[in-house]
């Protein structure tokens, strides 16, 4: 068998060109650019079963990053498996966000922190936590996770870029002493409702992490709820949400008393992370 033969069998299973190319690469150690190159190269036993075996389970759905054991997240590369979720590039708005506050708050705040307090809720790979502290070096920055699993993968990143964050594991603000503050808090949370279609094509991620059930918001409800004991004045709350649960979330905020609340789009300009700034 040729590599072409195999890149020709993926097709046949359907499979995305890019992805098929992608793990061939990644079973034979080379870029895309030398598959091309040597198209009619013959393609080792061994080297086949284990390139056939990935694209089994590509067909069948498992995402691409559990296949090749990484995925790339603002500037760093994160190692992912089955128990977190894949990090997305729409989460990086609410890092995007997250580093403009650290940066340019007025005056008396998050920028005239030298050391900003900021504790990401729900870490999973580390994803969100990490990006802030590579790029904002002097935050102290804490990760919450229910997920002993989940904690082990981000600790795990965290050492491997050599990034010091501190994890606790627990549900929401339950994992951190009450009287622990905060400057900023992110979360991506479980935000699908619990009888969306879409939930069936992400059966290989973790349900915990998807959805809480019923209308996608009893996540949102308990870190907005739990959050005004844990904020210093000034800190501000962001959260993902889905496409649809903007307003829902900033009425929740509105409600329990934050200030300033506005939503920011992903790259594809569906509203994606609302947050707001609690008084003082």
């Amino acid at each position: 068998m040729t590599l072409a033969d195999a890149l020709a069998r993926a097709a046949a299973q359907r499979l995305d060109r890019l992805d098929a190319q992608l793990l061939l690469g990644h079973v034979l150690g080379r870029p895309r650019s030398w598959l091309i190159a040597h198209d009619s190269d013959a393609l080792p036993p061994d080297a086949a079963r284990a390139y056939a075996a990935l694209c089994d389970r590509r067909a069948a759905g498992e995402p691409f990053a559990y296949l090749v054991g990484e995925r790339e997240f603002h500037g760093l590369a994160l190692q992912v498996g089955p128990a977190v979720l894949v990090p997305r590039p729409d989460t990086e708005t609410l890092v995007d966000w997250a580093l403009t506050l650290l940066a340019t708050e007025p005056a008396g705040g998050l920028a005239d922190r030298s050391s900003p307090q900021v504790v990401d809720l729900g870490t999973g790979s580390g994803a969100i936590a990490l990006a802030v502290k590579h790029r904002c070096p002097g935050a102290e920055v804490c990760a919450v996770d229910l997920s002993e699993a989940a904690l082990a993968v981000a600790q795990a990143n965290a050492t491997r870029l050599g990034l010091v964050v501190e994890f606790r594991a627990g549900s929401w603000w339950q994992a951190l002493p009450g009287d622990r503050r905060f400057d900023l808090v992110l979360s991506n949370p479980p935000y699908i409702a619990g009888e969306d279609p879409h939930l069936a094509a992400l059966r290989h991620e973790p349900t915990l992490a998807l959805t809480p059930g019923g209308d996608g918001l009893d996540a949102i409800r308990a870190i907005v709820a739990g959050a005004p004991p844990h904020l210093h004045a000034g800190a501000w709350l962001l959260l993902e949400h889905g496409w649809d649960q903007a307003d829902a979330v900033a009425a929740l905020l509105q409600q329990a008393g934050f200030e300033a609340v506005a939503t920011h789009r992903d790259l594809a300009g569906r509203p994606r992370c609302t947050g707001g700034r609690w008084p003082g």
